[in-house]
């Protein structure tokens, strides 16, 4: 059994930050197994200005930017609010073993602290508790655990200082699945989970489908970038009480990277039906509950985005995002005033002195308006220091 000794490889990862020298964060070698390790540290300070009065500390929004958070209201007054924090701090752990017959296991467990419940409060501990972002294993082609949707391309995500960036233009899912890819295509089962609309706007939160979500992709590399094309096709369901209702959701999502030189756009456009949750942070629903039957909602959703490299160490990013909801106004009396639409446009400038450390400030405005048209709007100030390990 050969084993390499933790203070030589951690001495190796110190030298490579230094130097900044690409290099795998390799914690130990046993036998056959690579272990390695890796995260970052991230301060976020953040000045939040509200049209219609700011959401309370516990909001989930006032970590980042979530569309569905940002208050509407003709009447309201503005509010502005700082807040500062580092949970979205993360820690990664992982394994690759080579097996007998030549083919290799991976594994990979990820811990960061957002949108988790307090371990203690802002007054003198500020704790909060981890969470799981991926568990997952990998051999020969297939993937079994946690980790982001085959339907969301997570490579065209922008480089930005708010956790998400695009939020209502882009899917975003992590969650449970069985993934198979080969060449050029990867093809999923996934956890399936709905949001329905009911009596007055509520949103109901129901786990009783029969069938997993389905998702295909298929991506082209190229000199010039890549292109994704994503389909997905699942069972939105509403089984409460005398009610046994369901209606199939599909949508299809294009994204991508063109690269100019050292700069990039990068952008994605995502429609269908009934995509609820997995667009905009759930931003809109599934469907609306109609008497026994569910009405899916339509959307559409996209953003697009430019990096600009100034110099070395200097870089900006410009972001546009947007939602728009197609409601059936037939249904408002049941599903209240919902999100008609949400946008909003953000640029930055980032300065890393060496490779693994970025400090930051950014400008995000945001609106938010109902199918009625109240709206309300965001204007944040963010200002981020951030160190890769």
């Amino acid at each position: 059994m050969k084993f390499t000794p933790l203070k030589t490889l951690a001495a190796s990862a110190v030298l490579c930050a230094l130097t900044s020298t690409a290099c795998a964060a390799t914690a130990a070698k046993v036998g056959n197994t690579e272990f390695t390790y890796g995260g970052y540290i991230k301060l976020d300070t953040m000045w939040s200005d509200y049209s219609a009065g700011a959401p309370s500390g516990s909001s989930v929004g006032r970590d980042f930017y979530v569309p569905s958070t940002v208050p509407v209201g003709d009447d309201a007054d503005s509010d502005a609010v700082f807040d500062m924090h580092a949970r979205e701090s993360r820690f990664n752990f992982g394994t690759s073993t080579l097996m007998d017959n030549g083919k290799t296991v991976k594994t990979k467990i990820e811990l960061d602290f957002l949108a988790s419940a307090p371990g203690g409060n802002e007054r003198v501990s500020n704790s909060y508790a981890p969470r799981i972002r991926h568990a997952f294993v990998t051999y020969d082609g297939w993937l079994f655990g946690q980790t982001w949707s085959n339907f969301q391309n997570v490579g065209a995500l922008a480089e930005t200082l708010d956790f998400v960036g695009p939020a209502e233009g882009t899917v975003f899912v992590r969650q449970t699945q069985i993934k198979y890819t080969t060449g050029a295509w990867s093809f999923s089962l996934e956890n399936p989970e709905s949001t329905i609309t009911t009596q007055g706007g509520a949103r109901v939160e129901t786990d009783d489908a029969s069938l997993p979500d389905f998702t295909a992709r298929y991506t082209h590399n190229a000199d010039w970038g890549n292109f994704v094309v994503a389909a997905l096709a699942r069972q939105l369901t509403y089984k409460v009480g005398d009610v046994d209702a369901d209606e199939t959701s599909f949508g299809i999502s294009a994204s991508g990277r063109v690269n100019f030189g050292e700069d990039y756009l990068k952008f994605m456009l995502t429609q269908g039906k009934g995509l609820g949750r997995y667009v905009g942070l759930n931003v809109a629903h599934g469907a609306v509950l109609d008497g026994d039957e569910l009405d899916a909602i339509d959307s559409t959703s996209g953003f697009v985005a430019y990096q600009h490299k100034w110099t070395s160490q200097w870089r900006s990013t410009f972001l546009y995002s947007f939602f728009s909801a197609d409601n059936n106004t037939d249904l408002l009396t049941i599903s209240g005033d919902p999100v008609e639409s949400s946008q909003s446009f953000s640029a930055n400038i980032l300065y890393s002195p060496v490779k693994r450390l970025t400090f930051g400030a950014e400008f995000k405005h945001a609106e938010r308006e109902t199918e009625s048209g109240i709206d309300g709007d965001l204007d944040r100030l963010q200002f981020s220091v951030k160190y890769n390990f």
